[in-house]
């Protein structure tokens, strides 16, 4: 695994900002790391770049523990905080040339080239970065972030400040990072997290409250399937209780029905002898997932 975190506590005072967290990001991974305001987002990706020392626990980038390794293990991270501290007063250039020189790039001039590129700063690149837009301070932080082709990427709220236009571009650059790369990245605009990654990762109040696939999450559990079938003709309620594995059944209305599963599979092949065997016609056969949000709202506020 390219990131292994075990048992991390982060303690302010009596608060505990980081409770006990273990997770593991492995290569050619896009992990969504999602929690509300002070639920100890920051902290955690802060600890795991080395910039903030947890009181307990271990983090591991690479195969290599981040206390007892600092300096290899930010060799091996490229790190976009959440402020995106950058020198206002230089050029664009000069500033990756400054980065690119802080990580004893050999051919500088390539790796500034090749990183504007990517970002789509070219049209930026000649001017100071005190007179660019917050969204191409943005991108020079995230530039500044790939210049030495780190392995593991930990970006903290990356499509900050950029317009839907250019949202999809960083997206873009994201998921093409994440095909040989480890992405770790945290942001509040859940429909990037949808359509970037497959695994998410909530934490609430310093505890981490899910960590599984998008699909798994919207199902909502292995006992809470939703499948809705919708029948040209009405159907009988008896004939609908003999397919098997259906924990509720429920008629929404004439031809419709809601059938509560675990297995949704099993019971759509059920659904499709069904109709063949009594001659029926499906209008319409799909399986019921939770948003993002919703999943995101139900674990994050308290009752």
């Amino acid at each position: 695994m390219s990131i292994e975190v075990s048992n991390l506590l982060k303690q302010y005072g009596e608060q505990k900002a980081v409770n006990d967290v273990s997770f593991t990001v492995g290569k050619g991974e896009i992990v969504g790391f999602l929690g509300p305001n002070g639920a100890g987002k920051s902290t955690t990706m802060k600890i795991i770049t080395g910039y903030l020392e947890a009181d307990s626990g271990h983090a591991v980038v690479g195969g290599l523990d981040v206390k007892t390794h600092p300096i290899a293990v930010k060799k091996k991270i490229g790190y976009l905080p959440e402020a995106n501290p950058l020198y206002p007063e230089m050029y664009v250039r000069e500033y990756l040339d400054f980065v690119a020189g802080i990580h004893q790039i050999k051919d500088r001039k390539q790796a500034i080239e090749k990183v504007i590129i990517l970002t789509g700063l070219t049209i930026e690149s000649k001017k100071k970065i005190s007179q660019l837009s917050k969204g191409y301070k943005q991108r020079v932080g995230l530039a500044a972030a790939l210049i030495h082709e780190p392995e593991v990427l930990i970006l903290d709220e990356p499509t900050s400040g950029l317009d839907p236009n250019q949202i999809i571009e960083i997206r873009n650059v994201i998921k093409q990072q994440g095909q040989d790369k480890t992405v770790l990245f945290s942001s509040h605009i859940l429909q990037e997290v949808e359509a970037i990654c497959d695994r998410v990762i909530i934490i609430n109040n310093g505890n981490i409250v899910a960590n599984d696939t998008l699909i798994n999450l919207q199902k909502g559990g292995k006992e809470k399937h939703i499948v809705i079938v919708a029948f040209k003709e009405s159907i009988d309620k008896k004939l609908m209780g003999k397919i098997a594995e259906v924990n509720k059944l429920e008629q929404l209305e004439t031809g419709n029905w809601k059938l509560e599963t675990a297995n949704p599979e099993s019971v759509r092949k059920e659904l499709l002898n069904l109709a063949v065997e009594h001659n029926l016609n499906i209008i319409s056969l799909q399986t019921e997932g939770h948003s993002l949000e919703q999943i995101f709202r139900l674990l994050t506020t308290s009752a």
